[in-house]
């Protein structure tokens, strides 16, 4: 039994759990949020017993003080993306990041402020930004910088992207008020550890105590600490102790960055602030090879940069095929890029250093070609490839999965180039392959490798690698990890990087504050094997056969993503992409996940809910229970179904299809809920509703009918949309004027039938404008609504309905006014049928606005004027299957003023806003997008194709209509007072 396993066994009495409760403090013992968190972002799983939410100091401290009596081991976790397996743990996890969010008023004067641990790293920044008018920023900027917390930073002494500039969070964090196990409540700052209340006497003791022995620490191991630490810039493996020494002021918040937990809880911290660049421009330069790119650090540093970072030909391939190829095009030539960020105090004296800088790179020093990008638009989609590096080369485009392990050493800056030809050929003859990105301007690597973590040969594999990996950076003077902390995966190579006496200085260190070792235990000091605890031994795919030797060594074959669908079953194949990254839990920015962002719980999160499916067939061969298991019934019944995850995340986890094949498993053969036969076969009801259009809005008033059908599932708080009466569809049809022979195919959907059918004439008009026939399409449903109700039979039989009679052998576009059925017939239809017809038909459809879009990037533009001010709602499944740029591009070819765009789903994302039992969520999910929009432009022009969206806007702002992009551009009269 392994250490950690041992400690779940030892803490399985429920007493200090009852006497939490007891006290008013959130524990979790469920076991869906066992199962979530059982991991984090690394290759390492260790269930816990229970996760605590604490929401404010007080029950940190009680809940430290019980673990403390009872023994009882503590792992802090804020955003849970630690990659080397340092945010997992037996016993309890404490979790910072859903309730410790407070941030005091910012000191100018000091340029400082004090914040709560839980308080995520982007919106710091964005509340200083905004509080100082820009003048101020907070520096560190990890790529998980949307989720990752201040607490888990300092833990990690995180860095990022610009930490050529600002270095690492110990730059950074001034003070800590912190809990330690034993109970004592501490304030640390440089030179002094005392109680936060001076008539607190036993903290007061325990400060005395702990000053007096870390300074004993130091005078014992004064040699080792002025010698072996802090030798490189990313030098964090270990405990950073020579923060103590008399010349370094006797620093203990720095010294307490990166001890990754194990040492006191940190509740709250007083951080620097930096001031914001004027203006910067960046310098792009490709390379023959990541090592030749190495070469011309030191000449860039030369540059004074606030950012330098590295990557290579197959992190861009991999986002080339991902992505799309516009998402790397502004790349140029090259194997391998650095990215370089240059400041000034405007654009035109940071473009004029890009320039110079330029010149020498491509005449003196190694760089092939380089290009100068000032646009921030250009430059945001550059850093895209850079921060999506991690999650991006999870999945190689042989679709075989890889790994951290050996993802973060570092070395001196002028060292890289060196190290990089040695590592290389390392990787190589271990017959692994990998794509390097990192922090090149510091010295930090950062890499996933297709590591076998399966079976016995493949974990020994691993080991053996590890362990000379770990050699070959010490010989260069490295260090094990530059950013990510030791962990488990790291923790056990200590020794092969510091001296016998270094190590017992960090025993010591540990054991001042921390006694009894209930810390995040096996972490630095005392650690784990590196092999144990592996999260993939146990799982299905491992295999005994080999299928090569490599460099004198087995290696094995890996399980692929399509491998994982067939062994583990499709939707547990779906969700085993995932690998803890996390961008799911971002609070700002993209679509996913919006069901987090209305709880901020991480069962609702995209990797919540994957790692619950994951654990479906820990041990069993195959998904087991399915939907039927109340933990996944737990785990996805706030899943919209938006697709975002399936772009989104980096890795592409797709839940939506995961939810819809668990319903569909489970339901098979069964009487289904009320919703699946009303709100899942509503195209099948449209056609009767709308010749009796009267009745039915009538009665879908009433109240004693509202009331029976918020019982059966169908809230009676949501405004139900009117059905049109069938001869306006006709009408509306006749006035489109079709072109039986057009040259393209408009797709008219159930739901722009029934409920928005003055979109056809104006969508055709705006086409026939633009230069482009139309031909009617025929009377056929895609079957979205049965895809997201988990209907897939019904759902194939539509689509291939609709298929055979799209498949008319031509090439024209299919254009689709509803954006869900266009990414239905896109994405789903390929997925459903599996046949080249729909794969022809898929490769063929449009939605409206990308239709415009092209029109207009080919010179058309509308015949009406372009409002002031417009509100953009795109639709979560365009924003999926299509990208979220058509309608932004048309309305600022347009000539629209201010576009003020919502940048999340809307909330109703089909059924789920309908649903009684989500009507609640459903308007809280609005809150964080689209209430703000509208309320920022009142007097805006409302977009939103996507009916769903339509539908939301009415809700939450009935004085307000919202129009389909064709009616905004349709140059007849009054089309955009149409609804």
């Amino acid at each position: 039994m392994t250490q950690a396993a041992q400690l779940v066994a030892d803490s399985s009495t429920p007493a200090w759990v009852d006497v939490l409760r007891a006290a008013g403090i959130t524990v979790d013992t469920s076991e869906r949020r066992l199962r979530e968190y059982s991991y984090d972002a690394s290759n390492y799983r260790v269930r816990p017993s229970a996760v605590v939410f604490p929401t404010s100091i007080g029950e940190c401290r009680t809940a430290l003080h019980e673990c403390f009596t009872a023994g009882v081991s503590v792992t802090f976790r804020g955003g849970g993306t630690s990659m080397a397996g340092n945010a997992v743990g037996a016993g309890v996890i404490i979790d910072t990041s859903r309730w410790l969010h407070g941030v005091e008023a910012i000191d100018e004067s000091t340029s400082s402020v004090w914040v709560d641990a839980g308080v995520v790293l982007a919106e710091l920044r964005k509340r200083v930004e905004g509080a100082t008018g820009g003048r101020l920023t907070f520096a560190p900027d990890p790529s998980s910088a949307t989720r990752a917390t201040v607490g888990g930073s300092i833990g990690n002494d995180a860095c990022g992207n610009h930490s050529v500039a600002y270095g690492r969070m110990t730059q950074h964090v001034t003070a800590v008020e912190l809990l330690t196990i034993d109970g004592a409540h501490l304030i640390a700052g440089k030179g002094y550890l005392r109680a936060v209340d001076e008539h607190d006497t036993y903290s007061a003791e325990r400060a005395r105590a702990l000053t007096a022995g870390l300074r004993d620490l130091v005078e014992r191991f004064r040699a080792q600490l002025r010698t072996e630490l802090e030798t490189i810039p990313r030098q964090v493996s270990g405990f950073h102790l020579g923060s103590l020494l008399d010349e370094n002021g006797f620093d203990i918040p720095a010294a307490l960055a990166g001890s990754e937990g194990t040492c006191a809880l940190v509740v709250r911290a007083e951080v620097k602030l930096v001031p914001r660049p004027q203006a910067t421009a960046m310098l792009c330069a490709g390379y023959g090879s990541t090592a030749d790119s190495a070469r011309d650090v030191m000449t860039i540093l030369e540059y004074a940069p606030s950012a330098l970072e590295g990557l290579d030909a197959r992190i861009v391939e991999i986002m080339r095929a991902r992505r799309g190829p516009e998402s790397v095009e502004l790349l140029p030539a090259g194997e391998a890029y650095l990215l370089i960020e240059i400041p000034g105090d405007t654009a035109e004296e940071a473009e004029r250093a890009c320039e110079v800088l330029r010149t020498r790179l491509t005449d003196t020093g190694h760089a092939r070609a380089a290009v100068i990008v000032t646009d921030a638009a250009e430059r945001g989609k550059l850093w895209r490839i850079r921060e999506d590096g991690a999650g991006l080369s999870s999945r190689q485009l042989d679709d075989t999965q890889t790994w951290p392990g050996w993802e973060d050493s570092a070395v001196a800056p002028e060292r890289l180039a060196d190290y990089l030809t040695e590592l290389e050929p390392l990787i190589e003859r271990y017959g692994y392959t990998t794509a390097m990105y990192g922090h090149f301007g510091a010295g930090c690597i950062h890499m996933r490798v297709n590591f076998d973590l399966r079976s016995d040969a493949g974990r020994a594999h691993f080991d053996a690698f590890m362990r000379e990996a770990a050699s070959l950076v010490v010989s260069y003077g490295g260090s094990l990890s530059g950013e990510h902390g030791d962990g488990r995966a790291r923790g056990e190579l200590l020794p092969l990087m510091y001296s016998e006496q270094m190590m017992r200085a960090f025993q010591q260190f540990k054991h001042l504050w921390d006694a009894h070792g209930l810390l995040n235990p096996g972490i630095i000091v005392s650690p784990a094997a590196l092999t144990d605890d592996l999260a993939l031994e146990g799982m299905p795919g491992a295999s005994a056969e080999s299928h090569g030797v490599l460099g004198g060594r087995t290696q094995l074959p890996l399980l692929t993503k399509r491998q994982a669908a067939s062994e583990l079953g499709t939707y547990v194949g779906n969700a085993n992409a995932c690998i803890g990254v996390g961008r799911c839990r971002s609070t700002s920015g993209g679509f996913m996940c919006p069901s987090y962002r209305a709880t901020r719980d991480e069962k609702d999160s995209t990797r919540g809910r994957a790692r619950v499916l994951q654990e479906l067939v820990r041990n069993n061969g195959r998904s087991a229970g399915g939907w039927g298991t109340p933990e996944v019934r737990e785990a996805l019944d706030l899943c919209l179904s938006c697709k975002a995850c399936s772009t989104d995340c980096p890795t592409g986890v797709d839940i939506a299809e995961a939810k819809s094949e668990l319903l569909d498993d489970h339901y098979r053969g069964k009487l289904r809920p009320f919703t699946h036969y009303s709100i899942g076969w509503l195209p099948r009801w449209l056609p009767m509703l709308t010749r009796m259009s009267r009745i039915a809005n009538v009665v879908s008033k009433l109240a004693p009918l509202r009331w029976v059908a918020d019982k059966l599932g169908i809230s009676r708080h949501r405004i139900l949309p009117q059905f049109v009466p069938h001869r306006d569809l006709t009408r509306a049809i006749e006035r489109a004027e079709f072109d039986p022979h057009g040259e393209a195919v408009l797709f008219l959907d159930s739901f722009t039938r029934a409920f928005r059918p003055e979109v056809i004439p104006a969508a055709t008009r705006v086409l026939r404008d633009a230069g482009q026939s139309v031909q009617c399409s025929p009377d056929a449903c895609c079957g979205l609504t049965w895809i997201s109700t988990g209907q897939r039979q019904g759902a194939a039989k539509r689509m291939a309905n609709l298929v055979e009679q799209l498949d008319d052998g031509s090439e024209r576009p299919i254009i689709v006014l509803e954006p869900s059925c266009a990414a239905a017939i896109k994405d789903d239809g390929p997925k459903l049928l599996g046949s080249e017809a729909a794969t022809r038909v898929a490769g063929r459809v449009r939605t409206f606005a990308g239709a415009v879009d092209t029109a207009m990037r080919q010179g058309w533009r509308p015949r009406t004027a372009p409002p002031a001010d417009a509100v953009l709602q795109t639709h979560c499944h365009e924003h999926a299957a299509f990208g979220p740029g058509a309608q932004l591009s048309v309305l600022r070819q347009w000539g629209v003023g201010n576009i003020t765009e919502s940048s999340s789903c809307c909330g109703v994302a089909g059924n789920f806003g309908f649903e009684a039992e989500h009507f609640d969520v459903s308007m809280r999910v609005a809150e964080h997008s689209i209430v703000p929009a509208l309320n920022a432009a009142t007097d805006a022009l409302v977009l939103t194709d996507g009916f769903s969206c339509h539908m939301q806007v009415g809700q939450v702002s009935p004085t307000r209509t919202s129009h389909h992009l064709a009616l905004a551009l349709d140059a007849e009269p009054g089309a955009a007072d149409a609804t």
